[in-house]
């Protein structure tokens, strides 16, 4: 049925880093959405209505709420498919992780009012009326809303969008919550024990957490989060593929939406290598990122010293001391110039981000240290850098 849905209504449909694309996806989502929210509150005000039943009634009515997450579905990826401006020069798909935030607080106010709801069940016990037209009703909800939760599943693995994430998780919450309702009115009938409040606390603080973990999902992107370590390597492969790249290093990578990213990279190229030549290269990799990887990506060119022995000997040392001192750093742009009564040997050190404050001062120090012992005429220069790719993420 999704694939069915999607192949109908999405134009262009494998092309998900389109930004038309990705607007006709969540029209598809949002419009659903609404129309299911609408059915079941239609369901439920005609079964209240003809039952007398104002938990059916009142149920009809949060469905009709319901709706509003899949207009702020469609408000969000109708704005993010705006084409850049004078004042956004790189497009406004960041409205899609605002809007996902947006549904994120929706279902945290839903826990909210639940656990309230709940709590006062516990305080003040009502006594509870089991009715089999409430029951059926109930249960018609539940397939409805798990269809359109994993509905929403599909489509946002699909084309990476947090916003139909959190929409499921939405759906999900309505499952959960209407499920324990069911739950509680079996209990009721068969045992007589009203645990309704009891259950209700529980689910709340489930869909509550829910409603977190997509908020910090949903932040992490707008505030500024370290690279996917498989879109690190697969940016380093693509540059380093090219003849006359001979490394690469300083990779970051900036968020401005699904599909809208920038990346600036250092390229390493030979500097005995013409550097006109060496520049036609960079322009071709910068070319081809925008169309094979879908990203703006620049490049900075830094020569390096690929033939003089002695550069080449000494490099392998410091190398070599460095993956003693810590096998987790690394270094480049290693170069040496010689003075009238010293060597300086200047590079760049690359420390993981999350090291404290002592430790950062404290590598440089014991680097300088262990290569004076080498040859007491080197006097190292030495840059600190850090990575922005997630390793914790990578080992898990």
């Amino acid at each position: 049925m999704t694939e069915f849905l999607i192949k109908k209504f999405v134009n262009n449909y494998a092309q998900t880093e389109d930004a038309k694309v990705r607007e006709n996806y969540g029209l598809l989502s949002s419009l659903t959405g609404i129309a299911c929210n609408v059915l079941l509150f239609a369901v439920k005000l005609v079964m209240g209505t003809i039952a007398h039943s104002i938990s059916i009634t009142s149920d009809a009515f949060n469905n009709l709420s319901d709706s509003a997450s899949c207009v702020v579905t469609l408000l969000g990826y109708k704005l993010a498919a705006k084409p850049a401006d004078k004042d956004h020069p790189f497009g406004h798909g960041r409205i899609e992780y605002i809007a996902a935030l947006v549904v994120s607080f929706l279902i945290l106010e839903v826990g909210f009012t639940f656990l309230k709801d709940s709590i006062g069940k516990i305080r003040t016990p009502e006594m509870l009326n089991f009715q089999i037209a409430s029951v059926i009703i109930l249960i018609l909800s539940i397939g409805v809303k798990l269809w359109l939760g994993l509905f929403n599943k599909r489509l946002g693995e699909k084309i990476n969008s947090k916003v139909m994430m959190a929409v499921f998780a939405d759906s999900m919450g309505d499952v959960i919550t209407t499920g324990a309702t069911i739950l509680s009115l079996i209990i009721f009938r068969i045992t007589g024990w009203n645990i309704d409040g009891v259950v209700g606390i529980g689910v709340a603080l489930v869909v509550m957490w829910a409603g977190v973990g997509i908020a910090k999902d949903t932040l992490e992107p707008l505030i500024g989060e370290a690279i996917d370590p498989q879109v690190y390597d697969q940016i380093k492969a693509f540059v380093e593929k090219y003849d006359g790249i001979v490394g690469t290093h300083d990779l970051i990578v900036h968020n401005y939406g699904p599909g809208r990213s920038m990346a600036s990279i250092h390229a390493e190229v030979p500097n005995d290598v013409d550097i006109e030549k060496s520049h036609e290269i960079i322009d071709r990799i910068e070319r081809d990122a925008k169309q094979t990887l879908g990203l703006f990506l620049v490049i900075h060119m830094d020569p390096v010293e690929m033939k003089d022995e002695n550069v080449l000997k000494i490099r392998k040392v410091a190398e070599k001391i460095l993956r003693e001192l810590d096998p987790s750093c690394s270094l480049h742009d290693f170069r040496i110039v010689h003075g009238t009564r010293q060597i300086n040997l200047v590079f760049d050190m690359v420390i993981p981000i999350d090291y404290d404050e002592e430790r950062r001062n404290e590598l440089p120090l014991l680097m300088m240290e262990r290569l004076k012992q080498i040859d007491n005429r080197y006097e190292c220069v030495i840059t600190v850098d850090y990575e922005f790719v997630a390793k914790a993420e990578a080992e898990e």
